[in-house]
């Protein structure tokens, strides 16, 4: 894992929540876990990860992750048991 992904690991797992991750540094994340990412209707993205499936809104206008989002992608990160020592 670069250090940027490393970074974006550590703002979702950060206390207290972070609201201002960039959303394509977590996709960027959910790549290197070896991620399936498709495109939904309107802003929304299908995520697949270790048979694990998550929907998820890009958000807009900003690009930028609020906490009910950051805390969505950590709980779908936890399911799919993807650990930092992983990526």
């Amino acid at each position: 894992m670069g250090s940027k992904n490393k970074k974006t690991w550590d703002e979702i797992f950060s206390n207290p929540v972070k609201s201002d991750i960039p959303w394509i540094d977590i996709e960027a994340l959910f790549r290197v876990a070896g991620a399936e990412i498709t495109e939904g209707n309107g802003s929304r993205v299908r995520v697949k990860l270790h048979d694990v499936r998550a929907v998820f809104h890009r958000p807009h206008p900003e690009n930028v992750t609020d906490k009910g989002a950051v805390k969505s992608v950590r709980r779908f990160l936890q399911e799919a048991e993807v650990k930092r020592d992983d990526l």
